[in-house]
């Protein structure tokens, strides 16, 4: 069954708190690779920023009571998103996504924007689309029923129908984290080592 973006966009905006932390943290997961990656190709100073933050949200969510410094993180964040003008490769927009992301995931645990969940579910199909006009050429309605796109709406309502009413504790975030991986692929199909 075809899911619709709008579907499951309107499913990501009921998740409060909690749920909607551990949502952005398992797309985080499949996202953050891409900027790593990138990082790495091109010699960035710190290739594994994104990953160290992510880790530090998966905490906060097994941990609630650990004390760390969000707004930090975010401004570090901030500094290492590239600029998209300054290269002449693909790399650079999920790695960009991977920043907006993580910021749009670091604004909602701070409480600044409760609809940080839908901001990446949003960007992470949304690299999806970029990656696929990028190397086929493809309609609309190609990209829609293409494979990457329907496994990352698929993954995202796994991921919804996981979270949206399990207990928010650490088995939760364990499961999330696990069912995110399972494919050993990022949002936009590289394959992890």
């Amino acid at each position: 069954m075809i899911m619709t973006k709008l579907t499951t966009f309107a499913q990501v905006r009921e998740l409060k708190g909690w749920h909607a932390e551990c949502f952005c943290a398992a797309l985080l997961s499949r996202m953050v690779p891409n900027y790593t990656l990138f990082a790495e190709l091109t010699e960035q100073e710190s290739p594994t920023l994104l990953s160290n933050v992510l880790s530090l949200i998966w905490e906060r969510l097994s941990s609630p009571k650990s004390k760390i410094n969000f707004s930090l993180q975010r401004e570090k964040v901030e500094e290492a998103a590239p600029d998209i003008a300054a290269f002449d490769m693909f790399g650079v927009y999920p790695a960009n996504d991977a920043c907006m992301a993580m910021v749009a995931a670091l604004n909602l645990i701070a409480g600044d924007d409760d609809q940080g969940a839908v901001v990446v579910s949003k960007l992470s199909q949304g690299g999806v689309e970029a990656s696929l006009l990028m190397s086929e050429n493809l309609t609309e309605e190609e990209i829609k029923t293409h494979a990457l796109m329907q496994f990352e709406i698929e993954v995202q309502q796994a991921l919804l129908a996981l979270i949206k009413d399990a207990p928010p504790n650490k088995d939760t975030a364990r499961k999330a984290r696990e069912l995110a991986g399972e494919a050993q692929i990022t949002n936009i199909g590289v394959e992890l080592e």
